[in-house]
């Protein structure tokens, strides 16, 4: 029997409301049991907020303008409800939800007379995802339409979340191969190394559901199909890592470009970003390399490619992004900013994954594959005292400071952990999420330049504000960073605009300090953006919990000025 959609919106609701995470994850489970095996996959991917499996090329590309635009039509709305019921709340499904229990809807006709399922709401974001060229908003706008004109508050919710990408409820992937775990009764080991595997736990939940375990025996990595990165900690200094890690420790240099992954198949290559977004288009000069340097058959290899000038020089990060986003007359900006790859991993080897294996091991395979590609710059020592000159050598060179690596240490997909730690001379800058922005004043009043700066809780998925900040960018970022703010502007009119939570941006400061100011307690002292993260996405934002532990880890070398805000 097919399942509503409106089941789903009611589990959303349950498990938003719980604070038990064990409550949310039976629950999740219990949902997973009654689904039949072809609203598996995709139920998973609308329980964590995503429209689509977590590798899939597809993107709804539905702006904000236009879904707001529907719901007005839809609902009849005086717009400023929803405006009101945002300031409030602060979550956009929530909004639209007041606004779906206030307001008469005025109900158009509709593609579907019977409840809504959830093989009819995949079928439907397909359908979006795949309307291109002329008369492609209309059609979009269409099949939003059907599905919210018959949604009852609570689906409008949940369906407006999924559109945008924002879930927000508190259940994270890890818990979700927590209940994939628990509904199928397999080990939860067994679903998170299928899920590193296959890139995508709505897939495994999916395999589980009709074969059993059985199912996933054999399953490994595959080419083309982008694994989660591992991740780094910080570590204050040379001698704070070597301490972390015991002993002799690899030491890298931190490259200040664009970690990329690497996938090859004969002579087919194919290269994804930190968000794991297919950039090939954008970089043929490291496809070319690749194919000429590569000889195994199949392969996934992680590096880092370095924006560089005529001298061979690292020029700044924003400079290397505009290589990202260009997909027209690439041979042309090629030249202006050629790229150089240094590569420092390898996962995958002619059919074989090697994420068990330890790093040095790892290191020493890819240095036989990698032909005449240079990998990263590497020392492994025990001495501090060998290791800081090291240091200085990455920062004359222009690049950002060192990885210290773990040597026995596996590739973990997605996890952050103390194997590979950053090591900075400065205070470690945060990347943060725009939420709001004002518009400035006198040089800078036609544009939106001071912008609230918000941390992800790691908990409940709320963007939280822990400053504000009108310094770092130029004008013409400035101008740029305007536009978009508008196309995501959830509240318009006034001196500040709320914006969907979107765009990331690294920012320095000087100091963490307590703040009743925000919810967050958390207020940035000095703060100022010193880059736009194209190649970072809102749920690669640092952590309020993070930001936390820099605060604390602050009065390591010196003592605490009691306020009432402590």
């Amino acid at each position: 029997m097919p399942t509503f959609f409106a089941s789903l919106a009611r589990l959303l609701e349950e498990i938003a409301s719980q604070q038990s995470r064990l409550q949310a994850t039976t629950l999740a489970a219990d949902f997973l049991k009654t689904l039949e095996p072809d609203e598996v996959e995709p139920a998973v991917s609308f329980i964590l907020g995503r429209a689509f499996q977590k590798y899939s090329p597809k993107t709804l590309e539905v702006s904000w303008a236009t879904l707001s635009g529907v719901l007005q039509r839809v609902t009849g709305a005086d717009w400023n409800v929803f405006g009101e019921a945002f300031s409030r709340t602060g979550d956009i499904g929530d909004a639209a939800m007041a606004v779906y229990e206030k307001t008469k809807r005025q109900r158009q006709a509709v593609l579907f007379q019977t409840s809504l399922t959830l093989t009819e709401l995949c079928r439907s974001l397909i359908a979006i995802a795949d309307a291109e060229g002329s008369g492609s908003r209309e059609k979009k706008e269409r099949i939003i339409i059907a599905l919210l004109s018959q949604a009852s508050p609570v689906e409008a919710k949940y369906l407006v979340k999924i559109l945008v990408g924002e879930m927000r409820t508190g259940f994270s992937e890890g818990l979700m191969e927590q209940a994939v775990a628990k509904a199928f009764e397999v080990p939860l080991g067994t679903v998170q190394r299928a899920s590193m595997a296959l890139g995508d736990i709505g897939e495994v939940a999916g395999i589980f559901k009709v074969q059993g375990k059985a199912g996933l025996e054999n399953v490994s990595l595959q080419v083309f199909r982008p694994v989660e990165l591992m991740l780094a900690q910080v570590a204050n200094n040379v001698a704070d890592a070597l301490k972390e890690h015991g002993g002799e420790t690899a030491f890298e240099f931190k490259y200040d470009g664009a970690r990329i992954q690497i996938h090859k198949l004969g002579g087919e290559v194919q290269i994804f970003s930190r968000c794991l977004t297919d950039v090939t288009r954008s970089l043929p000069e490291i496809v070319d390399t690749v194919t000429s340097n590569v000889k195994a058959g199949e392969a996934i290899l992680e590096g880092e490619v370095v924006a560089v000038d005529s001298g061979g020089v690292p020029i700044p990060f924003q400079h290397l992004m505009r290589r990202f986003k260009r997909v027209h007359r690439i041979e042309d900006i090629a030249k202006q900013i050629p790229l150089r790859l240094f590569l420092f991993d390898v996962l995958y080897l002619d059919g074989k994954s090697l994420l068990e294996l330890p790093y040095v091991q790892r290191r020493q395979t890819l240095a036989k594959n990698a032909g005449k590609i240079a990998l990263t710059s590497q020392i492994v020592t025990s001495s501090a005292e060998k290791a800081e000159p090291f240091l200085k050598d990455a920062l004359d060179a222009g690049h950002e400071g060192l990885m210290a690596k773990k040597l026995d240490s596996p590739y973990t997909p997605g996890k952050r952990g103390k194997r590979w730690l950053k090591v900075k001379p400065v205070l470690e800058p945060l990347d943060l999420v725009i939420t709001a922005a004002e518009w400035g004043y006198r040089r800078r009043h036609k544009w939106l330049s001071d912008y609230y700066l918000a941390a992800r809780d790691a908990d409940s998925g709320e963007f939280l504000e822990i400053g504000k900040t009108f310094k770092g960018l130029t004008d013409a970022e400035m101008a740029n960073l305007t536009q978009r703010l508008q196309a995501i502007a959830v509240t318009q009119g006034g001196h500040r605009v709320v914006v969907l939570p979107k765009i990331v941006v690294e920012v320095a400061y000087n100091e963490i300090q307590r703040s009743p100011k925000y919810k967050s307690r958390m207020a940035l002292r000095f703060a100022r953006i010193t880059r736009i993260r194209e190649d970072k996405a809102a749920q690669d934002a640092d952590t309020i919990q993070w930001v936390r532990a820099i605060y604390e880890r602050q009065f390591a070398k010196k003592g605490r000025y009691k306020t009432a805000a402590n």
